[in-house]
Parts: C-alpha cells; structure tokens; sequence
C-alpha cells in the first residue's frame, strides 16, 4: 500500500478542520481504529492545533479521551462522549542538546521523529516493530521494542506536561514521584501535550535473519539467543516445535561474537523476509545485513507501508523472564487450536522499569504476541484458554491489545495497582477522562 493510501486508512490525511471540532466528514474518516475492529462510539471529535486550543477544548468538554494513531486493538481509547485527535499535535519543540532531551508534541509519529533526529545526530534507545505510533500513546500503554538491555518505549520518557481535567496543565518529571504513575497511564489522567525523551549519539545497525530454529534450544539457550544481538525477535506457527525465524538486530558500534552458519540450528536467510512469509518483504525494514539507521533497522517495518499485515486481530501476554520457557511450552502444547487463527506469534525480550502500570514494572519479561487472522469469534474463544496456561506465570495482557482477563487477576500482577487508582482519583477527582475500559478493570 503506498504512504497516501495507508494515511488515508488510518484517517491522518490534513483535512480543512475547524479550531476546536471536527467537519462530518473528517469525523467519518476517523470512525474505527486502524485494523477496523473497533468502532468508535464517541458523540463528537476535536482536533486542537495548538497547546491553548488543546486547554480550552479539555475545559469544554464533560467526558472524553485523547486519540493518537489509533493503533490499540481494544477500548482503551474510545469514548461514548468527546474524543480529542492529536493529529496535529505532531511537531518536534525543542532539541535540548545539554540535557540530552528532545522535546515533542504527544501527536508526533516515531518514525517522524526518528528521522528528524538522526539528521541532527541522536537517536533514541529503542523502537517498536511499528514507526507508525505516536510518542505518548505508545508510551501511555507501555508499548516496547525488543532487547535484553531496553526497557519498553515508556523508559525513554524523562518528563510530561499534561492537561488535567480542568484545563491547567501540570509539569511532571523524574524528580516527582507521581511521574512514574503518570506516564504509563492508560490516558486515565489527562491529555499529554508535551513530552521529554532522553537522547543517544546516533547509531547504525544491521538485521540478520535465520530460519528453522528449533523450539528446544530455548530450554538450555535462552539467554544466548536473546543476548545475541541488540534486539532479538523471534517468529513462530507454532507448527512442528519450530521457531521459523529469528531476526538479530545489531548495533555497528557496539561488539558482538560473529554470528555463526548455524545460529542453534538454525540457518541463515537467503532472502529479506516477512514475519509472515507468504507476505512481500517489500515493507519490511532491510535485513542481510546491509547496515543502515537506526530508525531504519530497529523497527521490522518501513513507515511508507502498511504495517504487519494489515486487516488482523492482536493479543500479547508478557511473563517474568525467569518462566519464560515454560510459558511458552505451555503454549505450544495448543498449537492445534491456536494455529488455524494465527498469522504469527513473535517473542521478545523487555527490561524491568519503574512505571507503576507498565507491563514490565519491577522485573524482566518475555512478550508473547498473537498477530491473529480477522476471525473475532475464533480468537474471543482461545483467548480464555490462552490465558488459563499464563496465569501460573503471572500473565499480564498489554494495555492496547485485546484480552479476556478477568481484572481480580489483572491487579494481583501489578504491585502499584491500588497508587495508581489513588492517583487517577487525585488527578481526575471529575472523572473526565473515564470510560468503560477503566470502569471494566475498577480503576474508577
């Protein structure tokens, strides 16, 4: 799909807007997420150009949500009242080179931004498989990459500044406490208009892909198959106990062991791939090892094209590193019921961080991800079953994906789950920012 064609999918093209909402039509344009399994049941739709529109839209309305690229797969960020766009809150403010930040707009695409960067020299620590999300609402639901040494993109946040329900705003950064509560916060706080994120020296990296790695050299290997590169992903049918491709993405400027003709059994790529190999390469970032930008390697996909494969459902599980061989056995041993429904699964590696609801809070974790075929009905069935085999490990759904999970079991995996309820209570004593998600999970 070309860029024109996928921005209009997703409903980004710069229509003629009003100040404060938005035309019939425009609002039409952004009636569903981007996969299209999740209609939006908002009354109306606003689109603030800048950070006093963005204040005087919060202090107009009664309830509502802030949207960014409309990449969650649940409710998370819909509303039965006012949705707030942050299309146009896409713009870099400031490149604080002494303090090694970059001050942006929450609206801002990471591969937008990943490219201003590096023409000046910096980058940042990691990207997920997506370029197309935006900074806050990739951080706000604690949205990762892949890497034994990265934490999830929320870890790169270094201050906020967010509108609250009345329509000041708030400055919240690392020597506040109630930062870490308030980045990853599921938009239950208010509307972010601005975001500090820390900054590296600009990086090149290569992307080695092999094939046929079979499933049991996790048990005894795990750690020198995820350690052996910068980031590490790998991709699996669940067919035959095989891991059918592993991608080693690979700083230049850092030291590695050469990679070997057969990585535990597995062997080297002839061609660039897709995780679902029946689908083109042409979208996917290059791989062979051809070095080139960061923003170009660490994600698995190229901005101008449509992202994984397009029209699919997506679930992921995370569970503490320490039980991650056995989880994932745990779900192989359903790879009858799971593969009819699946396109693919990748695993992926994220280090602990101090982000109260992040999915990583306090401990390392391995990441299961479901790319499901459209098939609602299939994949609401197996979810429960998906979820049973998790919970011995402590299973924890992400924030924007769809899951079944009970929230009594929700709570008891995440330590400061009662600090952040205070929290949402004290930064939104109106319950402006509430929906059924939050109802659904008792954290209103």
């Amino acid at each position: 799909m070309k860029r024109n064609e996928f921005i209009k999918k997703t409903g980004l093209s710069l229509l003629a807007l009003g100040v404060f909402k938005w035309p019939a039509m425009a609002q039409a344009e952004l009636e569903s997420n981007w996969a299209g399994n999740l209609t939006y049941h908002r009354k109306e739709l606003f689109a603030p150009k800048t950070r006093a529109e963005l204040m005087d839209v919060v202090k107009k309305i009664k309830n509502g949500k802030a949207l960014g690229s409309k990449h969650s797969f649940n409710t998370v960020a819909d509303t039965t009242e006012s949705h707030i766009s942050l299309v146009y809150l896409n713009k870099v403010l400031e490149l604080d080179e002494k303090n090694g930040l970059v001050w942006v707009e929450s609206g801002i695409r990471y591969g937008t931004l990943g490219k201003w960067l590096d023409a000046r020299g910096y980058a940042i620590h990691n990207l997920a498989s997506l370029p197309h999300i935006s900074v806050m609402g990739a951080s706000s639901t604690a949205t990762h990459g892949s890497g034994d040494k990265n934490g999830n993109l929320s870890t790169a946040v270094a201050a906020i500044e967010l509108i609250k329900a009345d329509g000041t705003a708030v400055l919240l950064d690392e020597s506040n406490p109630k930062f870490y509560g308030a980045v990853v916060s599921l938009g239950a706080l208010g509307v972010v208009y601005k975001v500090a994120l820390k900054i590296q020296k600009r990086f090149d990296a290569t992307q080695h892909v092999y094939e046929g790695l079979p499933m049991s050299a996790l048990k005894d290997n795990f750690d020198k198959i995820f350690g052996a590169g910068y980031s590490v992903s790998l991709f699996t049918h669940w067919l035959d106990k095989n891991i059918n491709q592993v991608w080693i993405k690979r700083r230049t400027d850092q030291n590695y062991e050469a990679l070997p003709a057969k990585f535990f059994g597995a062997i080297p790529a002839t061609t660039n791939l897709h995780p679902i190999k029946a689908n083109s390469a042409v979208s996917c970032t290059d791989q062979m090892g051809v070095p080139g930008p960061w923003y170009e390697r660490l994600p698995h996909f190229k901005m101008e094209f449509t992202p994984s494969n397009g029209a699919e459902l997506q679930s992921e599980f995370f569970v503490p590193r320490k039980h991650a061989y056995q989880a994932i056995m745990a779900i192989e041993s359903m790879h009858k019921e799971i593969y009819p429904l699946l396109f693919v699964t990748e695993l992926r590696s994220i280090a602990a961080d101090k982000f109260w609801m992040s999915t990583a809070y306090g401990q390392d974790m391995i990441a299961i991800h479901f790319t499901w075929k459209p098939i609602k009905d299939g994949v609401m069935k197996i979810l429960p079953k998906i979820e049973a085999k998790l919970k011995p490990f402590g299973g924890k759904p992400h924030w924007g994906k769809i899951s079944t999970i009970k929230k009594e079991d929700l709570a008891k995996t995440y330590p400061k789950w009662n600090d952040f309820k205070q929290l949402r209570k004290e930064m939104d004593p109106t319950n402006k920012w509430t929906n059924d998600f939050l109802r659904n999970l008792g954290l209103v």
